[in-house]
């Protein structure tokens, strides 16, 4: 950069120097035509006759030397005025280059061309990437001022030709070229002093430049061409870098906002999504993950998942598994963890992550939280599915408590009978069918079939599942829609396989809720209520419904009933009295 600005300045210095010779001699010159004219008149006032041929031959002498200090002067000038131009042409070069924002480089570039050529206005067409026709990009006047599209009067016929051929075009007044005499626009458009030069990029063009001047012929010469063709050539590879940058730029926008779609997907879903790389880390781990396994995302992030993960049991060789094969079914895993109360169940899937030529690179895991789907299936067995949706808070529906409610219980009379002369298949077939019609009774009124024992069935009413004020009612109405049921249920049947249901119903307190161990639990009832209702069931007879007074104190206004006066109830001291249900 010193160097060139060393030589910048010898060069404007050796200018200057020139110029100044040259008034030296003009003033010289002039001087001695003076200094002959003083001679001359002096001559006159003595009356002498000057020597003419002497005088003439100092003349034509001097003349010559008038005429080349004057050609001399405008070859300064034109080289003066070249040397500017080229040191213009570096400087807006240099800034052209300087930007990769295509309006701002479009822009540069013609106004450029205007400053360079002196024209009136100038054009910037570029060939569309998929058509190849070309557009025009920009257009602007000598005030540096946009031209708006109805102003675009140019000759098409002139561009064409220059990006076809690839060679530029200068005329110094297009009206009488004859190149141009058929070109119905430049007449029609009054165009006089045109300059078109191609757009170049490895000898492919990419787009014109032109420039022209409707008022003044002459404005345009060879010089001009050839300057303005050298800058054309910068400017299309500036272009084309502003071009290729804004490409990029528009895919990096489209690539960002398809990762901010992504990523917002990703956080919006309620499965977990994690992604391990190819140097085993975490790098990708959204919201939902973190919820569910009760982990911090960003301290989980670009971890090694062998130590990020590990307390899920055989995450670690599942991982491997498909890094070495490819594939692997869902598994399920139970585990206990600190951020959550109980048992977490989750599922996990599995599935390489494979580049464009199918090496696997990484592994992508969903994690699903299905602990509530589990506990809603258990829950399932016992109620109807319509009533289990209905179930709000099931851990504490599960927690056990204290409350009052109805029981019934169903024992299916002569079952053991009939299945001493009957293979195991039918046996159970049968068995099935009767369970099926107790079952639907119960669900009618959204009772809580508990479990099956043997050929009995248990069933609950105002449970912590299934909250009901008139529990009494529905256990009751549920025992005499079974007893319906079998009347039609026995149309289907043999007569030796048509059996009767033996019931007992009670209302009492009990504790309701989850018993067991922490790896096996079930939702049951446990208290005074089923003792009684067992003991109920056991005294009824084929078709017969018995009940507690608890229960006839509380229907007594739509049933009819027969006493059946005082009775010992097994584990009782006191005695019960028990009503048998006619309707």
């Amino acid at each position: 950069m010193k160097n060139r600005a060393w030589v910048s300045s010898v060069s404007d210095s050796a200018q200057h120097n020139t110029q100044f010779e040259i008034q030296r001699m003009r003033f010289q010159v002039e001087e001695l035509k003076e200094r002959v004219s003083h001679l001359t008149q002096a001559l006159v006032h003595l009356r002498q006759q000057p020597t003419r041929p002497s005088l003439d031959d100092l003349s034509q002498v001097i003349a010559p030397v008038t005429d080349s200090l004057d050609r001399l002067s405008e070859r300064v000038q034109a080289h003066e005025k070249e040397r500017e131009q080229l040191r213009a042409l570096q400087a807006t070069s240099a800034a052209v280059n300087s930007s990769l924002e295509l309006d701002e480089v479009l822009r540069q570039v013609m106004d450029t061309v205007i400053e360079l050529t002196g024209a009136e206005r100038g054009f910037l067409m570029l060939a569309d990437e998929e058509s190849g026709e070309l557009q025009v990009q920009v257009a602007r006047n000598m005030d540096r001022e946009t031209i708006t599209k109805s102003s675009f009067d140019i000759s098409r016929s002139i561009v064409d030709s220059v990006a076809r051929s690839g060679e530029p075009v200068v005329t110094i007044n297009a009206q009488t070229d004859p190149r141009f005499e058929s070109q119905a626009s430049i007449i029609s458009y009054n165009l006089r002093s045109i300059l078109c030069v191609p757009l170049k990029i490895r000898d492919k063009t990419t787009g014109v430049v032109y420039a022209d001047n409707r008022i003044a012929s002459g404005i345009f010469n060879d010089a001009d061409r050839d300057l303005l063709a050298a800058f054309a050539n910068q400017a299309a590879v500036a272009i084309a870098n502003a071009r290729l940058f804004q490409r990029t730029r528009e895919q990096l926008a489209d690539i960002t906002a398809m990762k901010n779609l992504m990523d917002d997907v990703l956080a919006s879903i309620g499965s977990g999504v994690i992604t391990i790389d190819e140097r085993d880390q975490v790098a990708l781990f959204n919201r939902a993950a973190g919820q569910i396994l009760g982990l911090p995302v960003p301290d989980t992030l670009h971890r090694p998942y062998r130590e990020a993960l590990s307390f899920i049991d055989g995450f670690v060789d599942a991982v491997e598994q498909v890094k070495a094969n490819g594939s692997l079914p869902s598994v399920e895993r139970d585990m206990e963890l600190d951020s959550r109360p109980g048992r977490t169940s989750i599922t996990l899937s599995f599935s390489p992550l494979r580049d464009a030529r199918g090496r696997i690179h990484g592994v992508a895991v969903v994690v699903d939280d299905v602990s509530e789907k589990k506990r809603l299936e258990s829950v399932r067995r016992y109620l109807p599915p319509a009533l289990v949706d209905q179930v709000r808070d099931l851990d504490a529906a599960q927690r056990p408590q204290r409350r009052r409610m109805s029981v019934l219980f169903a024992d299916v009379r002569g079952y053991s009978t009939i299945g001493e002369h009957m293979p195991p298949e039918e046996l159970v077939e049968i068995l099935n069918g009767y369970f099926t019609v107790a079952a639907d009774a119960i669900s009618r009124f959204n009772g809580v079939i508990d479990k099956y024992m043997g050929d009995a069935i248990m069933a609950e009413f105002n449970t912590t599942l299934n909250p009901q004020e008139d529990h009494v009612e529905r256990a009751v109405r549920a025992a005499l829609a079974m007893r319906d049921a079998l009347v039609a249920y026995h149309q289907t049947l043999s007569p030796e396989q048509c059996l009767h249901f033996g019931i007992g119903v009670h209302a009492g307190e009990s504790v309701v809720g989850n018993v067991g161990t922490h790896f096996r639990k079930d939702y049951s009832v446990i208290g005074d209520a089923v003792n009684v209702a067992k003991r109920l069931q056991e005294l009824a007879g084929p078709g017969q419904i018995l009940l507690s007074d608890a229960v006839y104190q509380e229907v007594q206004a739509w049933v009819t009933v027969r006493a059946l006066g005082p009775t010992r109830v097994k584990g009782r001291q006191a005695l019960e009295q028990v009503y048998e249900l006619v309707e």
